[in-house]
């Protein structure tokens, strides 16, 4: 279909349609619907459990393990190898029931209405189901009603629509039907209206120009399709797979050549390398990152965020910046009146959304309203003019509305200076009202109040000061003088500058008996209203934390420049020296020049879909990790191009929430730093697992090929190799996933996640505490090894046991002593720590495992000697942690 139908006169229109102001005929329209199908987006199927479950398996560290299991079965370990596939499916069984639940609650949220449209057929009026209209119909559109499809308006009477779930734009727009003479932008082509958003005032007509995938709605959701986007720790576990694979493949050749070239048998080098493969590679690991990342998942759960992928809650952790959409976001999409003109006093009025309470102050205190007349009597005119009503829905426990939002914002603030509508107008009947629109931009009404007609009259600054001739101040009509117009032009360019929308009020006290627009022309002028979209209560602290953390945060709206400018200075956003880009400017620049420019700028204003997607992707070009969020259709792309997306759920458009990562159910923005704080807990804890793991088994390696370059038998052998690092491991790793958050995760020195998961601390922590576990096994092999072998065996086993042991305990932290930390804090690593003494004196003295395990009872002087000597690995760390924490204060000092 024609994209530049606004540009259109309605008499082209109709010939490009083949259609007139009568409609379609029955038979057309019947044709038509084959022709174009039904005005459905597509909607993908819902997977199965068994797809769910096999998608866990795509991982290249899962690849490793599914290799390393068929290894460990060619060489005869038939338990060793079903062991880790039961490891491989209790991962996905777990991955599965969180990513179902996901799904499940996402349908829960959907809403199966099946909406109506009333269309002409033939020249009469019937309804139909949306999924039934197509190109040529004639919509005929009341106050409230969902607009169908993409269509051209041919009649406005005050016809008013809610576009912010397309364009970010809170204040409804004007619609005419006026052909536009330019190529403006979607936000400003008056005479278009677009499936998905509402008509909150007036009726209308428009011809439909597209329906399904050829709407404005459709072709987001086909640009979602093409935009391939990765959850960051997906990308870091894909990279650690690779090094993994690398540095098995390296130091087993390497070992095996030495083996053999130094008399091994192949076999037994074979056996070897196999057992020493499977222990670099990291079993627990994947079962682990479940863990950390459900249990996360579940602490999620609980501030009402619904996470739809496990890796996605650890992302929101790594994120340098933050990107948040205007509309919905930051604010509640609630007009509300913060400020009233009257009398030369400014009065600030407080309160949430829509709810009808709230504080008035002037001079910066609460002041009794009863003391002062005049803005009593703004509160009375805002009454008088509202057409909207506000109701509390119990079902979603919020203020709702019905009619325009201006006029709900008036009514609201006559609300909490005492008045109610209905009392009022039983007392001071209606006469006559002039409906607001767009060429008189005002709304009159006409009551008798004492006797008198009383007019009130609310509008456009300009056109209610050029209507008015007098000034109503202490209760009389004034002479408005040029001066005093000058002055009251002043008062509204600053509330203007403030980001308000500013609405003039007047009267005339004894008007009429009849109403005409071009009789008004005495108004007595009163006062402004200076409204704007409530924010969110919790969002400016919710920013400060986000910022203290070290995440930048930036706005990206469709509203214009000096409002959003305005409400990111409230929130916390804007500081003063930051730039504020268009989208024009956007348009203007190269990829290159934009991800430049990006350092500067903090708000993004009177930006389409394609402009926040650019923004989104120039920031990721930039090395910068992006979470976006976002609650509408417009917002859709930006939200799977970014690393994560985060929907609204409340407010959020079905579009919004299938695009996104992570569902906020309660709106509450405040939520996303709670995500960043258990996301950062999540990168901590994976990182303490990994240093344990890698060099308990770097250990290993470092044990095996000293024993081949000194030319003494392998000290540790293939089985007791796999009870290492199944059992001995497999208790630890998970016990230290289960360590409390640290404090200070929200403070800007967190170090983001290095490409591997493996920073330069880490590397050398892992050979540092690797030297001594190699020294002490090989040391006490070489004791035994000529006359005993079995025991030689025995004590390198249970040496290195016992050297993982005391090196879990020492991953706790990377720089406090574990004899300052509460032993006790991780109740599981004291359990865990308990139950594998247990395991490992009966590999010992078990007559069964003596057989599998090829070892030989210890006598209590071996259990002291290998105590002592495995206490190395903890003075070695203890040692390196106390010049770590001494290094810190001196950098600490300097700076």
């Amino acid at each position: 279909m024609n994209n530049n139908f606004h540009t259109q006169s309605l008499q082209d229109v109709f010939i490009k349609l083949q259609t007139s102001e009568r409609g379609l005929t029955v038979e057309e329209a019947n044709r038509r619907l084959k022709e174009y199908g039904p005005n459905k987006l597509p909607e993908a199927k819902a997977d199965s459990l068994t797809i769910i479950f096999l998608r866990q398996f795509q991982s290249p560290l899962i690849y490793i393990l599914l290799a390393a299991s068929a290894a460990v079965f060619a060489t005869g370990e038939i338990i060793d190898g079903l062991i880790i596939l039961a490891v491989l499916i209790f991962n996905a069984i777990v991955g599965t029931i969180q990513e179902g639940r996901a799904q499940n609650t996402l349908l829960a949220l959907k809403q199966f209405v099946e909406t109506s449209a009333t269309v002409l057929r033939d020249g009469r009026e019937i309804i139909i189901s949306d999924a039934e209209v197509i190109p040529g119909d004639i919509v005929i559109l009341q106050e409230g009603e969902k607009v169908p499809a993409d269509a051209r308006v041919i009649l406005s009477q005050n016809l008013k629509v809610d576009e912010a779930a397309l364009t970010g734009e809170s204040e409804p727009v004007h619609k005419i039907a006026d052909s536009l003479h330019s190529d403006v932008s979607i936000q400003d082509r008056r005479n278009m209206i677009f499936k998905g958003t509402h008509a909150v005032a007036g009726n209308g007509r428009a011809v439909v120009t597209g329906t399904a995938l050829d709407t404005l709605v459709g072709k987001i959701a086909k640009e979602i399709s093409t935009i391939e986007s990765e959850i960051p720790l997906k990308i870091n576990i894909r990279y650690l797979s690779r090094l993994i694979i690398a540095t098995v493949a390296v130091i087993s050749t390497f070992l095996f050549i030495i083996g053999v070239s130094s008399g091994k048998t192949v076999v037994e080098m074979f056996t070897t390398v196999v057992s020493l493969s499977v222990s670099i590679i990291p079993e627990g690991l994947p079962i682990v990152m479940t863990l950390v990342l459900a249990s996360g998942v579940w602490r999620m759960s609980k501030r009402k965020a619904l996470v739809k992928k496990l890796q996605a809650v650890e992302a929101l952790g790594q994120a340098s910046i933050i990107a948040i959409d205007k509309t919905g976001t930051i604010t509640k999409n609630e007009m509300v009146i913060q400020k009233v003109y009257v009398e030369e006093k400014m009065f600030d009025v407080g309160g949430v959304g829509y709810e009808p309470k709230g504080d008035i102050s002037f001079d910066g205190r609460i002041t009794d309203t009863a003391n002062h007349p005049e803005l009593l009597l703004a509160g009375k005119i805002g009454a008088f003019c509202a057409s909207a009503r506000v109701i509390y829905s119990d079902e979603d426990k919020r203020f709702r509305i019905s009619g325009d939002p201006t006029e709900a914002a008036m009514l609201v603030l006559s609300q909490k200076l005492g008045f109610h509508k209905e009392d009022l107008e039983r007392e001071s009947r209606v006469i006559g009202e002039i409906p607001f629109d767009y060429r008189l931009k005002y709304h009159a009404v006409l009551h008798k109040v004492g006797g008198k007609n009383f007019l009130t009259v609310v509008g456009a600054p300009e056109v209610i000061l050029e209507l008015s001739e007098t000034i109503w101040l202490y209760g009389k009509q004034k002479e408005l003088t040029s001066a005093g117009r000058k002055n009251l032009e002043s008062i509204f360019y600053q509330m203007s500058q403030e980001g308000l929308r500013v609405m003039a009020f007047a009267i005339d006290p004894d008007a009429g008996k009849t109403l005409k627009p071009g009789k008004i022309r005495t108004l007595s002028f009163v006062g402004f209203y200076g409204m704007r979209d409530a924010t969110r209560p919790e969002v400016a602290s919710a920013i400060r934390k986000t910022e203290l953390a070290g995440i930048k945060v930036v706005m990206i709206t469709g509203d214009h420049k000096i409002t959003a400018q305005a409400i990111a200075k409230e929130v916390g956003i804007w500081h003063g020296n930051d730039e504020v880009l268009t989208g024009l400017e956007v348009d203007a620049m190269s990829a290159a020049e934009l991800s430049q420019r990006l350092k500067l700028v903090s708000v993004f204003a009177r930006v389409t879909p394609e402009h926040k997607l650019r923004i989104i992707e120039a920031y990721k070009s930039r090395g910068e990790v992006v979470a976006m969020t976002g609650d509408g259709v417009n917002d859709a792309p930006s939200l799977v191009a970014a690393d994560l997306g985060v929907a609204m759920g409340k407010i959020g458009t079905e579009v919004a929430k299938e695009a996104s990562d992570i569902v906020l159910l309660d709106d509450n923005f405040g939520s996303i730093v709670s995500a960043v704080e258990e996301g950062r807990g999540i990168y901590e804890t994976i990182k303490k697992v990994i240093l344990y793991l890698f060099s308990t088994s770097m250990g290993e390696v470092f044990t095996i090929t000293g024993a081949l370059f000194i030319g003494i038998p392998l000290p540790i052998l293939p089985a007791q190799i796999i009870w290492l690092n199944f059992v001995t491991d497999g208790f630890l790793d998970v016990a230290l996933a289960m360590e409390p958050k640290e404090k200070g995760l929200l403070s800007g020195k967190f170090e983001r996640p290095k490409k591997y998961l493996i920073d330069k601390l880490m590397a050398y922590r892992m050979i540092l505490m690797a030297i001594p576990m190699a020294i002490g096994a090989l040391y006490l092999f070489t004791q035994y090894h000529e006359t005993n072998i079995a025991k030689a065996w025995t004590m390198s086993l249970t040496i290195l046991a016992v050297f993982q042991w005391f090196n879990a305990w020492n991953c706790r932290s990377e720089d406090k002593s574990i004899f300052e930390m509460n032993p006790f804090s991780n109740k599981f690593l004291v359990g865990a720590t308990l139950s594998i003494i247990g395991l490992q004196l009966f590999a010992v003295y078990n007559p069964l495992m003596q057989k599998i395990l090829r070892t030989v009872p210890l006598e209590i002087s071996d259990w002291v000697a290998i105590v002592l000597i495995a206490t190395s690995i903890v003075v070695v760390e203890e040692a390196r942690k106390f010049f770590y924490r001494w290094q810190l204060r001196v950098r600490t000092k300097l700076a």
